[in-house]
């Protein structure tokens, strides 16, 4: 087996789809994965079972969401452990019990608002819950560039950011979390940094000299690492080069570079990542990174196939 990190930050990496799905089934691509209280996996994907449950061990626990989701996308658990999906493609954010009862539907669906406006969805990314309180932040991302946020009823509170590099603004607005103090952290893509906020939106500070943030994670149970899934920032002159991502890097709460996982450039190798989408952690601390390995590479390969999407990194230091 192939390990990641050094020291207390020591992986073993599965190096191939974890999980033990069905025959026949497949995740084409695992967009996004979150983790629940009691360590069940939550696969968000696009292989036509839309939502998978694993335990911890890989074992499939139950399924559910086959011909809601028109572009699955991004996956988040709540303080008690309701489900959030956002699709994309149709513009919303749906809340379900862990067995797939929907409970309440946020946005319009399937009704999109003008790209830019700044107004709730045009195509968002990812959903974020205030463990503190339940409230609910929302990344709306590819076709514009806020954050809403919600109380925990679905009624709407606010929103900020806009299009731009400046202190505030976003270049697809990605991915979002919150952590035990109540700070948002926004990874702000194709401007390649994390941007922290308080509640109301007030931006505080920044985490840069990162590959394209893709996703943030905070691990609010074991003290308070921040994981960051960071896409392939080269260009086909330099795909050999290293440390350019595709990785995943470790902060400490005070921004500071603990570790990062994955030198080399993109690769199906045991060790290497396609697009890390969306990170996850669970209690013992181990990692599952879901990518979006057909969006990205799969799909203009010749002829087009399925590859590796979803990993597990198996704390070892």
């Amino acid at each position: 087996m192939v390990e990641l990190g050094s020291g207390e930050h020591t992986y073993e990496v599965s190096g191939e789809d974890w999980g033990d799905l069905p025959d026949g089934w497949t995740y084409r691509e695992a967009t996004a994965v979150a983790v629940d209280s009691s360590d069940a996996v939550y696969v968000f994907n696009r292989g036509g079972h839309s939502v998978i449950v694993y335990d911890r061990d890989g074992k499939m626990i139950r399924s559910w969401g086959d011909g809601i989701f028109n572009s699955p996308h991004g996956v988040a658990i709540g303080p008690d452990d309701s489900v959030y999906c956002v699709d994309t493609g149709h513009h919303s954010v749906r809340k379900f019990t862990q067995d797939g009862n929907l409970l309440l539907t946020i946005g319009p669906d399937n009704d999109p608002a003008p790209a830019m406006s700044g107004r709730p969805y045009n195509r968002p990314t990812h959903a974020a819950v205030d463990p503190r309180n339940g409230d609910l932040y929302v990344s709306d991302g590819y076709a514009n560039a806020r954050v809403h946020k919600y109380d925990p009823n679905g009624r709407y509170l606010l929103s900020w950011g806009e299009s731009g590099t400046d202190e505030g603004e976003f270049n697809v607005v990605h991915n979002i979390a919150v952590d035990n103090d109540g700070r948002v952290y926004v990874a702000d893509r194709e401007n390649r940094r994390i941007q922290i906020f308080d509640s109301n939106g007030k931006y505080l500070e920044q985490w840069v000299n990162l590959s394209r943030a893709a996703a943030v994670c905070i691990d609010n149970r074991g003290g308070g690492l921040v994981y960051v899934g960071e896409y392939f920032a080269g260009g086909a002159t330099n795909r050999i080069g290293a440390d350019l991502g595709p990785r995943v890097t470790i902060f400490d709460a005070g921004g500071n570079v603990v570790a990062r996982l994955g030198r080399e450039s993109y690769g199906d190798e045991p060790g290497r990542f396609y697009s890390p989408h969306a990170v996850a952690v669970d209690s013992r601390g181990d990692i599952y990174v879901a990518e979006v390995s057909y969006s990205d590479y799969g799909q203009l390969m010749e002829p087009p196939r399925e590859l590796r999407s979803l990993q597990k990194l198996v704390k070892k230091g």
